[in-house]
């Protein structure tokens, strides 16, 4: 999934810990848009074609479209061809080695998105599934917090009676943790060499999104991976890093999304209703927190910003 994996098992057989990793990497191999043979490079491929994917893919599909329906919008899986139209056209490793490269400016109006009222442009039938001719389906922004909410599942489901899996900083935690007494989840900025916060969960998920940490040069100018279905583009929130806590991983994912692209003047209103709380730095280094956000600080107090 282009990133780094950490997984923490209590409880259990040893083996638990290699059936996390083999389900990571049966993940990545189903839904990687930069894997030619994973189901969702064939999806897109065959586009305006039905073909049988698995269920772990049915899944990650009718997440991606109830991630749409819950941030109203803001969260849009189909926007592949503004992704690489921005530049986002190999992995990341591969895009951070390159000084710069040329993109193709106009690609960004040529994307087919959830907010088209030409038809859902992702369509499944029973274990079939296919993408509209036109659209573009990417995983990135809900693969990680969904990979984790599986992955935890199965492992208590197997006997553990604790587990937490973070992929890239998005994880879910359940069950038992190694203190015995709660997950403690430090959410750090790229500006801060210390964690804003540290906040305690129980069972649930942390996700974060941030337009500081996968940049790229490209035109001249610095891109990232963050686009408004909107515009087709890089997003231009003043918003640079927003924290979610949820119930499930994908959900924390999504809405982490939403919140930074609905930027600093209705950043929370998204998350109403949800049961999610966030956490939002801005381009001045402001740290901002949703009503409930205090609950999982304990006695601590967040910082009033961070050193840009």
């Amino acid at each position: 999934m282009g990133t780094d994996a950490h997984v923490i098992v209590v409880g259990g057989s040893p083996a638990l810990a290699e059936h996390a990793r083999g389900r990571i990497d049966r993940l990545e191999t189903l839904w990687s848009r930069f894997l030619p043979e994973s189901e969702v490079s064939r999806l897109n491929s065959a586009a305006g074609t039905f073909m049988e994917v698995s269920d772990e893919t049915l899944l990650l599909l009718e997440r991606a479209l109830d991630g749409w329906r819950i941030s109203a919008g803001a969260f849009d899986a189909t926007m592949l061809d503004a992704v690489i139209a921005a530049g986002y056209d190999r992995t990341f490793d591969e895009l951070a080695s390159l000084e710069g490269h040329d993109t193709d400016a106009q690609a960004a109006c040529r994307f087919a998105s959830l907010r088209d009222g030409g038809g859902a442009p992702i369509e499944i039938r029973s274990t079939m599934a296919c993408v509209r001719e036109g659209a573009g389906f990417d995983s990135g922004g809900i693969g990680k917090g969904l990979a984790a909410d599986l992955v935890v599942a199965e492992l208590l489901e197997r006997g553990a009676r604790g587990a937490c899996v973070n992929l890239g900083g998005d994880l879910r935690v359940a069950g038992q943790s190694p203190e015995r007494d709660g997950w403690t989840v430090g959410i750090d900025h790229a500006w801060s060499e210390t964690p804003v916060a540290l906040v305690g969960v129980g069972n649930g998920a942390v996700a974060t999104s941030t337009t500081l940490k996968r940049r790229w040069l490209a035109g001249g100018e610095w891109r990232h991976h963050l686009i408004d279905p909107r515009s087709g583009l890089p997003s231009d929130s003043d918003l640079n890093h927003v924290t979610v806590i949820a119930a499930e991983a994908w959900v924390a994912e999504v809405l982490a999304k939403a919140v930074l692209l609905n930027g600093s003047e209705f950043a929370f209103n998204i998350i109403g209703g949800t049961g999610a709380e966030a956490l939002a730095v801005d381009d001045a280094g402001r740290v901002m927190a949703s009503e409930g956000f205090a609950a999982y600080l304990g006695d601590a107090e967040l910082p009033i910003s961070v050193a840009c």
